[in-house]
């Protein structure tokens, strides 16, 4: 009886320590997901958005690398820790120049310690092509 009583109490031990290692995750809570930029202006299609963050879980977040869909997205973000309660910042950037009018829809990746690991965001908007006009000047 003894060593099923030892048994059982280091399992719930063993358990006990797991569910508490696993609350310490920092989390990311972007305030939004998906900015959408509307209609891009033909002529000047370069626009800039800030995806707000807070570390809402129990340790410090640290973003490793944030990634983009194409050349014609960059995106710089909070290079230091952010501590639990904390904010930080993606800052992207689309560029449209040498883009074909159309529908835009671009996913930024952030890569974490956080649980998941790996978060999305995502830009949208609609390039408008130039005036007829104005295409054959």
């Amino acid at each position: 009886m003894t060593k099923k009583t030892l048994l059982v109490f280091s399992l719930l031990c063993f358990m006990f320590c797991i569910e508490s290692s696993a609350k310490k995750f920092p989390v990311l809570k972007f305030e939004q997901t998906t900015i959408d930029f509307g209609e891009l202006d033909p002529d000047n299609p370069q626009v800039t958005c800030v995806f707000k963050f807070t570390n809402v879980g129990k340790s410090k977040l640290i973003i490793n690398q944030v990634k983009t869909t194409c050349g014609c997205t960059t995106a710089d973000y909070t290079k230091d820790p952010i501590s639990p309660g904390a904010t930080g910042f993606i800052t992207v950037k689309y560029d449209g120049t040498a883009t074909r009018p159309g529908r835009i829809m671009k996913t930024i990746q952030i890569y974490s310690n956080a649980k998941e690991g790996m978060s999305r965001v995502f830009i949208r908007g609609e390039l408008k092509s130039l005036p007829r006009e104005q295409k054959h000047k």
